[in-house]
């Protein structure tokens, strides 16, 4: 049967404990969900670092020291944004790859903020593009490319073309992102994105699908039949249904492990998705 990879984003950079008060922000807090979800049936923890105050960082010293609490004690993916917010230049968001994760994601093109910040630019022109593919190509660090819109796709290619990337490609597909310039979470739209991701990609990527908000659980669902992975967490919704918000980041995976079993697929394990995206493997800890 087919191995599905769950990734699990804890808590990204525009939530709070005023929105949820069950967001993790602090270190402990992110390492405490980070193992539960790994028990759970993810294999790839997304994570966004937080000062003590809360706010967003890119403070690598604050990644390397969630890295290092999670590497103690499981063998899962660890994934750190390097999308940390308009706020940040390129160079600084770039020296979180010093806290060496094996992935990172990076947004594949210029987006405009709608609310939380209205009309902030959030810039990534080709050139930073390329130089922070080019910075994780000499750390040996999968990058997974964070898509909002079919007009991401020719950065994607430019990379590609360029021998900027490592096959299997590792493709985020994001949806329902209003406030970061992404296309609706819609089907159609879904549809759309998945298209140009066979004319662009292909057979040469994987893909995993974001939604964000009330439609992820039946959007990452069809991402799933599409032959994609799943991410979930409470960057993408704070809500585990309508009016109920999410005590644990576990309540999605666990929801989400079970989905993919009664589809009649497998829950990938860490290391089963270390071999299908391309990372070297990591030991359990002794």
């Amino acid at each position: 049967m087919r191995k599905v990879i769950i990734t699990v984003a804890l808590s990204g950079g525009l939530h709070n404990k005023k929105s949820n008060p069950y967001l993790p922000e602090q270190p402990e807090e992110i390492v405490r969900e980070a193992i539960a979800c790994w028990r759970a049936g993810a294999a790839i923890v997304h994570i966004h670092a937080r000062d003590a105050q809360g706010g967003i960082t890119a403070d690598p010293n604050a990644y390397r020291e969630i890295n290092d609490l999670i590497r103690s004690q499981c063998d899962i993916i660890i994934n750190n944004t390097t999308g940390v917010g308009p706020g940040f230049a390129a160079a600084d968001r770039a020296k979180i790859l010093d806290a060496r994760p094996d992935m990172a994601s990076f947004n594949m093109g210029t987006m405009v903020r709608t609310k939380f910040d209205p009309g902030s630019i959030f810039l990534n022109t080709r050139e930073e593009i390329e130089a922070i593919a080019r910075a994780m190509l000499d750390k040996g660090i999968k990058p997974e490319l964070e898509v909002f819109g079919q007009s991401m796709f020719p950065e994607v290619r430019n990379l590609m073309e360029k021998g900027l990337l490592k096959k299997p490609y590792y493709i985020n597909l994001v949806v329902g992102s209003s406030n970061q310039g992404a296309i609706p979470g819609t089907v159609e739209d879904l549809l759309s994105l998945y298209d140009y991701f066979r004319r662009y990609v292909g057979a040469e990527g994987l893909f995993s699908t974001t939604v964000i908000g009330r439609p992820q659980l039946h959007l990452t669902t069809l991402g799933c039949l599409l032959g994609g992975h799943i991410r979930v967490g409470m960057e993408d919704n704070i809500y585990l249904e309508k009016g109920v918000l999410a005590k644990s980041n576990v309540e999605f995976v666990s929801r989400t492990a079970s989905l993919i079993k009664m589809l009649q697929l497998e829950v990938a394990t860490p290391q089963e998705a270390r071999d299908l995206i391309g990372i070297s493997s990591a030991g359990m800890p002794g």
